[in-house]
């Protein structure tokens, strides 16, 4: 029953990671999600910050079951990412690396790499459609590796659900809540990204 094809409306989660709401990040999720919108996507947009989601424990219970033994909002978190066709993934960087909303959302996680490294069981209802990721940044500085140490979290993120990391959105030298709006291209920039993630 895993191999049969389920077509449909194309899905795709957009997850918030910022802990500002209204933010520059938030902004140009915003625009991905109007744009994968507008082509025919169908979106779910979820905000960490306002979700509980613990830090992992590190009891190992996942390496035996594939499943968190912790219950609180992951454990749907979890459901929505094995069943998304496309993820927008957005964090502001925060010393050099995602921020905490984020990267504790990525090491709960760990249950879906035990199920794919350990147990070998999907990590992805099959539906015919390539998975992919996109990831939308932005940072106060103008460092030339910014983003770098995100990147590598993010990247391996992707790769343990099976997502391509097919895109990403990376803005340097924006600090002050809503300044991306005054970036020249941004937000037009946004809204073509969340076209192109959306497109089978």
């Amino acid at each position: 029953m895993g191999d049969i094809v389920q077509q449909g409306k194309l899905k795709m989660l957009a997850i918030a990671g910022s802990p500002r709401r209204g933010g520059n990040t938030d902004l140009l999720l915003q625009e991905v999600i109007a744009g994968a919108e507008s082509v025919g996507a169908e979106v779910k947009h979820i905000v960490l910050s306002e979700l509980c989601i613990a830090p992992c424990a590190h009891c190992d219970r996942c390496l035996e079951t594939g499943r968190c033994a912790v219950e609180d909002d992951m454990q749907w978190i979890h459901a929505d990412l094995k069943d998304a066709d496309r993820l927008a993934l957005a964090s502001p960087i925060f010393f050099m690396g995602l921020t905490a909303q984020t990267k504790a959302m990525i090491d709960r996680c760990q249950a879906l790499w035990a199920a794919k490294y350990v147990l070998k069981l999907p990590v992805a209802i099959k539906t015919g459609r390539e998975r992919k990721g996109l990831f939308i940044s932005v940072g106060g500085t103008r460092g030339a590796k910014l983003f770098e140490p995100a990147k590598a979290t993010v990247k391996i993120f992707f790769k343990t659900l099976d997502f391509t990391y097919s895109d990403e959105l990376l803005f340097r030298g924006i600090d002050e809540k809503g300044a991306i709006a005054r970036h020249p291209t941004a937000l037009r920039e946004a809204f073509l990204a969340g076209q192109r993630l959306a497109q089978d």
